[in-house]
């Protein structure tokens, strides 16, 4: 039986080809493994969605027909209005994306000295997809992460596995 997705829900949904491969190796090199979950995007009422992309994050229809539906994670919403959370995506919107945020994850994984790297992911002021998802979330003070991690410290696999968690 699958449950319906409340506005606020969290999508995750795979990508075919060398992109969704390239991002699976970004995940499994955050140490994440090689999830199916690819891409992350958070659902909005009037069945439109919010997600990252190259240009920029968007609000359109949701077109995704295979979807992991993070309903464990919406429950931290609460009950927000529908003015609320088009307001919120709104206020994302147009967030530049870069795929550079993958590789500076990476690093941050495999410890590598970089001084400069936390405040390269929190501060860049451009978000992948889980990022932008979980930025969304901690607009509406709902913490999706409750370990200390660093802010902007997520990808999709991530959002998955915490999903999962609060089953």
């Amino acid at each position: 039986m699958t449950t319906e997705p409340l506005p606020g829900t969290i999508g995750l949904t795979p990508i075919a080809g060398n992109t969704g491969r390239l991002i699976q190796l970004g995940q499994w090199l955050n140490g994440e493994g090689f999830e199916a979950w690819e891409h992350a995007f958070v659902l909005l009422p009037g069945n439109n969605i919010l997600e990252a992309e190259p240009g920029g994050a968007r609000i359109v229809p949701l077109v995704y027909t295979r979807v992991y539906w993070c309903h464990n994670i919406r429950k931290l919403l609460g009950s927000p209005s529908d003015e609320l959370l088009n307001a919120t995506a709104e206020s994302l919107k147009g967030t530049p994306y870069s795929a550079l945020d993958y590789a500076a994850l990476a690093l941050h994984r495999l410890h590598i000295p970089a001084p400069w790297l936390k405040s390269y992911i929190a501060s860049t002021g451009h978000e992948i997809c889980s990022q932008l998802d979980d930025d969304y979330y901690n607009r509406l003070a709902a913490h999706i992460f409750t370990d200390q991690r660093w802010p902007g410290y997520v990808t999709p696999a991530s959002l998955y596995q915490r999903d999962r968690q609060l089953a």
